[in-house]
């Protein structure tokens, strides 16, 4: 190990942003869907060694200063910490190159941009993590505390800087796994994160003359602690675990609607009346021969963007929709929804939202939700004059693009407790799912389309996050994803029933009560803030303790 660190520290120009690259690559494997969580060990342990690399060498003057008033040494920081940040994104972010290929006649030529453009723009995070780490470095066991603070400031900012994304923060190594995760109901996501980082950075000691020196006699301390960290996570998960399962709520009969529709030129308004056949036929199927019909469910729900048309427009398809649902039947499903005619947009054009409505028997919407957290160039277009004339236009077709709604609320859904909806993206925020002005809900509702990403890692690492949030919040969830996966999930995380990706089918099952609110629900961020103060606490400190 003294060997290995020494090499890594001392590597210098395209071996050093080789090894920066491949280890952040390496970090993917802790990610869904392999949830290997020890192999965030190989690039938290190498970040610190590429750190320390990053000392200024004898021949400048100590303390020499960058064109941007910076040390060097930060600099150089923030240079290999954007190299191993473009690892780490391009080995888990690949699979966006799959949504650019579905139209390839009019979207494979901005392939580049999703799958090389955004893991670079999105590795400034981590390089402005190394940077701030460097600014706090000290010699010794303590440095590991740097790169914990700087690194997990860098990752609340990536998850709320542009609108955020928190996708695979590195949190998610522990919150992939059912047992580590519940931790996540006290410190959150980024609580996970800072605590991720401290644990999986402890074996860089190993590269320290002085650890290794007392490595026969007993194990070094900063490992020692990490492993008793680890242990402490695991039984807190196992006992919370052991408790309780929770009750169904009575009277509640769920049915989940997995298509599997490819979204292709088959997903058009020409063929609006053999989708929704489909969905109809599929629907009261059921998930077993003593299953068919629609006469016992009391909610059936449907994916996100179910049809290639705007349902309320069409008078005959609600007709259709509402003659199959029985008396104390709803449809809950995604939809795109137009605004009155006579609310139109700044530039005169007719609103867009993409919504999730509530549908009764003979065909009336009662009630609908519209997405607030748009995913840029998949649902609007960012710049929009300037990509305009580059041709680049967002994935939905939708002139112009959706509107976001206008305020996260409840949805009223009869039948059900109140209800959390989230679309597709809403689901990766944490403390963002239930609106804080408004009565606690009884479950979580996330409708999504992952079908632009076919059967590749992306749609795993979607449920992994969505999951996290019933944790967090201890509420149900209940998930109708287009192509998979989709589930229903208790609110410790357990999953109680799914359809697996690519499949078509049905999903039958109870909606399970919620628990009492966990401290992340009552008091969002607030551990995880201490956490980080602390960390930031003891890294200051070893930086002061040395002068």
């Amino acid at each position: 190990m003294l060997a290995l660190a020494a090499s890594i520290i001392l590597a210098s120009g395209w071996r050093r942003r080789l090894i920066a690259l491949a280890a952040g690559a390496t970090g993917a494997l802790a990610m869904a869907p392999f949830n290997f969580f020890p192999a965030l060990a190989i690039p938290m342990t190498i970040a610190v060694w590429l750190i320390d690399g990053c000392a200024e060498t004898r021949q400048m003057p100590p303390g020499r200063r960058s064109r941007l008033g910076l040390p060097v040494a930060a600099r150089r920081a923030f240079g290999v910490g954007w190299w191993w940040g473009f690892g780490y994104f391009l080995a888990g972010l690949w699979w966006l190159g799959a949504a650019f290929l579905v139209e390839a006649d009019k979207f494979a030529w901005a392939l580049p941009l999703g799958v090389v453009g955004l893991p670079a723009a999105l590795a400034v995070f981590p390089g402005l993590g190394f940077m701030l780490a460097r600014l706090m470095w000290a010699p010794g066991p303590g440095r590991v505390f740097a790169l914990a603070a700087g690194l997990s400031l860098a990752e609340w900012l990536r998850g709320h800087i542009l609108t955020g994304f928190p996708w695979n923060t590195f949190g998610m190594a522990l919150g992939g796994n059912l047992v580590t995760a519940q931790l996540a109901s006290i410190v959150g996501l980024y609580g996970l994160t800072v605590i991720a980082i401290l644990i999986f950075s402890a074996p860089a000691v190993l590269g320290e003359k002085s650890a290794m020196q007392g490595a026969r006699r007993r194990l070094p301390q900063p490992i020692a602690a990490a492993v008793l960290a680890f242990a402490g996570i695991c039984a807190f998960g196992a006992v919370r675990l052991a408790g309780t399962t929770p009750e169904p709520v009575a009277g509640v009969k769920l049915r989940i609607m997995q298509p599997n529709l490819a979204q292709d030129a088959k997903f058009r308004p020409d063929n609006k009346a053999r989708i929704l056949s489909r969905y109809l036929t599929l629907s009261a199927r059921g998930a077993g021969s003593d299953h068919s019909g629609l006469d016992d469910i009391t909610v059936l729900i449907w994916p996100e963007s179910a049809f290639p048309f705007i349902l309320s427009r069409d008078a005959g398809a609600l007709a259709e929709i509402g003659a199959v649902l029985p008396q104390d039947t709803v449809l809950v499903t995604g939809a795109a929804r137009a605004d009155d005619e006579a609310r139109r947009s700044a530039s005169g054009r007719a609103r867009y939202f993409n919504s999730i409505q509530v549908i009764a028997s003979g065909g009336h919407i009662l009630e609908s939700y519209d997405k607030v957290h748009l995913v840029p160039f998949g649902e609007y277009l960012p710049f929009q004059t300037a990509f305009d004339r580059l041709g680049l236009r967002q994935f939905v077709h939708i002139p112009g693009g959706f509107e976001a709604g206008s305020k996260r609320r409840l949805l009223v859904v009869p039948g059900l407790p109140a209800v959390a909806p989230l679309i597709c993206y809403e689901a990766i925020f944490p403390g963002e799912v239930a609106p804080s002005e408004a009565p606690r809900p009884g479950l979580l509702l996330n409708v999504t389309n992952d079908g632009w990403f076919g059967t590749t890692t992306g749609p795993y690492q979607h449920f992994a996050q969505a999951r996290l949030r019933a944790i967090e919040e201890g509420l149900p969830m209940v998930r109708a994803a287009n192509s998979g996966i989709s589930a229903i999930v208790d609110p410790y995380g357990r999953v109680l029933g799914e359809l697996p990706l690519g499949a078509e089918g049905v999903l039958d099952g109870g909606l399970p009560q919620t628990i009492a609110p966990p401290v992340f629900a009552s008091f969002p961020f607030v551990s995880a803030f201490s956490v980080w103060i602390a960390v930031l606490a003891i890294a200051m400190s070893r930086r002061i303790g040395i002068g």
